[in-house]
């Protein structure tokens, strides 16, 4: 679990600062269509959370105390519905796997949560 810790680092760090630097091809990557400029700016408007979340995994990572995995626990909870929400409502995912990869995303942050409250309780 702990170096699926050190890959959502890397991946938030990627993500936020696709959102904010570049998130017209950001969305792009994730199977989005040419998206309207308000999905854009809402789009760009996630990319400091996700830094956020980058820094969070960066502290357990760094401090590895019981707290912090709680922290990630509730964090990624937060997530379990917010990909699948948008997956589900969304239009412009046409690209195929796009929705499935959405969903996936709900499962993934499931499976972390779960994971990190495991290694908050040794």
């Amino acid at each position: 679990m702990t170096r699926w810790n050190k890959q959502m680092i890397a991946f938030d760090l990627a993500l936020g600062s696709g959102a904010l630097l570049a998130p017209r091809q950001t969305l792009k990557v994730l199977g989005h269509d040419d998206p309207s400029p308000d999905a854009e700016a809402m789009f760009r408007r996630c990319g400091p959370v996700w830094l956020t979340f980058a820094a969070a995994h960066a502290t357990a990572a760094a401090r590895g105390r019981s707290e912090d995995w709680w922290a990630l626990a509730w964090l990624r909870a937060t997530e379990w519905a917010t990909d699948a929400v948008w997956a589900s409502s969304s239009p412009a995912f046409t690209r195929p796997g796009a929705r499935a990869g959405l969903w996936g995303a709900g499962a993934a942050n499931l499976a972390m949560s779960i994971g990190f409250a495991a290694l908050a309780r040794r």
